[in-house]
């Protein structure tokens, strides 16, 4: 039996435009929270704005206007959004793949800010509302492919991390830039020992400068989610997926090779460049095929690509490199 309930403001009833779709609400656990504390799920999603400060509406109502990019990965099928929210490498929320869907609600994403150092004609900082500003936003499906053997493809929302880079004036001894994520160690009870919190990652300067390298602020034309690395990542789809560094707090210009986290962990299964490359086999198992999440079992297995299949774009980056040595 249907029962429809009347808005309790107007005494009609809520149209279902207006009904957050369950996929969405099921992720959105910090709305909850929000919603739970100043009575908004009492009133109907059409006045949620007339309660919420403008900080938390974003988080909560987050749907962000988009255009299509023509670096888009065309031709496969979409992973599912309960899958790429539910199956995460988000190792300060926890070593399983379903914690941080679980762990990653206390992360708090607003207000946010980037601080800029380094080699620059001067630090800056940038705010999460001037990044969305900057640039247009754009949808770009990426294959994105994780160092253990599983896939994706995803539809990010960004623009391509150079419109950030520009603005940070970077001087010419800027060769490397360095990416610091959030950590409190308030809201990470999860992350394990053993590791040099805050989380590292590191490009050299023309892989950052590259189109496809993205400053990610969305999926699936919405906000991005806690466990997939809110409110603002990079994206860097020729390589492993470790490399694409989640809630970024810092970006430092660096004129060496910066230290980073898996790196320094286990220098002998994950390299600084860590290409997508099927002939580099990680110590404990092969690279020639991955499994693409979401997809039924007798199709999961795929040929992984070169550069993730991205060679045309990027292949000209490593002229000359011994792509077994620079793994």
């Amino acid at each position: 039996m249907l029962i429809r309930k009347p808005n309790p403001l107007t005494g009609t009833d809520i149209p279902s435009s207006e009904i957050t779709p369950k996929e969405k609400w099921l992720n959105r656990r910090s709305f909850l929270a929000c919603a739970a504390t100043t009575g908004a799920v009492a009133l109907g999603a059409a006045h949620i704005a007339d309660v919420l400060s403008p900080s938390q509406f974003v988080r909560a109502a987050g749907k962000l206007d988009t255009v299509k990019s023509p670096l888009s990965t065309t031709g496969e099928q979409l992973t599912s959004l309960n899958d790429i929210t539910h199956y995460n490498n988000f190792y300060e929320f926890g070593t399983d793949k379903g914690d941080p869907s679980r762990n990653a609600g206390g992360l708090p994403t607003r207000p946010w800010s980037i601080k800029v150092s380094g080699q620059v004609a001067a630090p800056k900082t940038f705010d999460i509302e001037t990044l969305l500003k900057m640039h247009p936003l754009e949808e770009r499906t990426y294959r994105f492919r994780c160092v253990e053997g599983w896939s994706m493809v995803i539809p990010w929302v960004g623009y391509s991390l150079s419109e950030l880079i520009k603005q940070c004036d970077p001087t010419p001894k800027a060769k490397y830039v360095q990416f610091i994520s959030y950590f409190s160690g308030k809201v990470e009870k999860w992350a394990p020992g053993g590791y040099n919190w805050p989380y590292s990652e590191g490009l050299r300067m023309d892989e950052a400068m590259n189109p496809l390298t993205l400053l990610t602020m969305g999926l699936y034309g919405d906000v991005l989610p806690n466990q997939d690395g809110a409110p603002v990542r990079i994206i860097v789809p020729w390589k492993y997926g470790f490399k694409s560094a989640k809630s970024i707090v810092q970006i430092k210009f660096l004129d060496h090779q910066p230290s980073t986290t898996w790196n320094d962990q286990a220098p002998n299964e994950y390299g600084f460049y860590s290409n997508v490359n099927p002939e580099v086999d990680h110590p404990r198992w092969s690279q020639k095929t991955e499994r693409r999440i979401g997809q039924p079992f007798y199709a999961q297995r795929h040929p992984t690509l070169m550069f993730n299949g991205y060679g045309d774009q990027v292949a000209s980056l490593y002229t000359g490199m011994n792509l077994k040595r620079n793994f």
